[in-house]
């Protein structure tokens, strides 16, 4: 019988991404057939896998679940969320803070696809695809996301034209892509970023002397926040969709190539988003 790498297993069964699934397994979190998982194992789909406290796909045995298709796999989600200031998108247990997954509190399982920092508000998905979550993280694509930020200081020329031109980032030991200013007030401007760097218009900002009062992100590609409410959510269209996953599969080639793989480990140090 064929077998299937762990975290590519959990991903498509709609438990979490890739890179949460090594995380839960580091964690002592994921249990196959009663003992402990490790890294980069592999396990066949008959195996019983308990991934934090839950057995997976269990509702498989007793034939099609509610809100799963007939091939037993989850029916696909993807929500736009606005995430309010406060609330959290890492599933860990470092932060006790609100979690995203649990203020949406959706019937089916699903799990953010990148990241907006604590600090910061606006547009995040929740799905539970996790080759979605895989393309979508790959920073080598360039996805454009696009953010409006208020500064506690007067936005400058200079300023504009230093942070669209890249700006080296000491702590992380690289020099971020050129990037796109609409200046919008005289502390306040939209910065469209084609990189997640961790906490990185924070970190640009900080090189020029300049503080973040307020990030909210409102576009991720073809998706935009609108006048979704905050601490609330919608479904993406069925066109949003198509648009969507158009774009990602235009920029990544298809999905499960080798190209796509050599761009997802390209992009990995990129996957922490604002």
């Amino acid at each position: 019988m064929e077998e299937i790498r762990l975290n590519k297993y959990l991903s498509d069964m709609g438990i979490c991404s890739r890179r949460e699934a090594d995380r839960l397994v580091q964690a002592g979190k994921v249990l196959v057939d009663g003992k402990q998982a490790v890294m980069g194992m592999k396990i066949q789909r008959s195996q019983k896998v308990i991934c934090d406290g839950k057995t997976v796909g269990a509702e498989e045995k007793t034939g099609k679940a509610a809100g799963h298709d007939d091939g037993g796999r989850p029916a696909r989600v993807l929500l736009a969320v606005n995430k309010p200031r406060g609330v959290v998108c890492t599933t860990s247990d470092k932060d006790r803070a609100e979690n995203i997954v649990e203020m949406v509190n959706y019937p089916v399982r699903v799990y953010p696809a990148g990241r907006l920092d604590k600090d910061s508000e606006g547009l995040i998905f929740l799905t539970n695809q996790g080759e979605l979550v895989n393309q979508m993280m790959r920073g080598a694509n360039g996805h454009e996301k696009e953010y409006v930020v208020q500064v506690d200081r007067p936005v400058t020329k200079e300023f504009v034209k230093g942070m669209e031109a890249g700006v080296y980032l000491k702590e992380l030991e690289t020099t971020t892509r050129p990037c796109r200013i609409r200046v919008t007030g005289a502390r306040q401007f939209h910065i469209t970023l084609t990189q997640g760097l961790n906490r990185q218009i924070r970190r640009m900002c900080e090189a020029f002397g300049y503080r973040v009062r307020g990030l909210r992100r409102i576009r991720i590609m073809n998706i935009e926040l609108g006048d979704l409410k905050e601490g609330t959510w919608r479904h993406v269209t069925p066109e949003e969709y198509k648009a969507l996953t158009d774009m990602l599969q235009e920029k990544d080639g298809k999905p499960g190539s080798s190209a796509a793989r050599r761009k997802g480990r390209a992009g990995d140090t990129a996957n922490q988003e604002e």
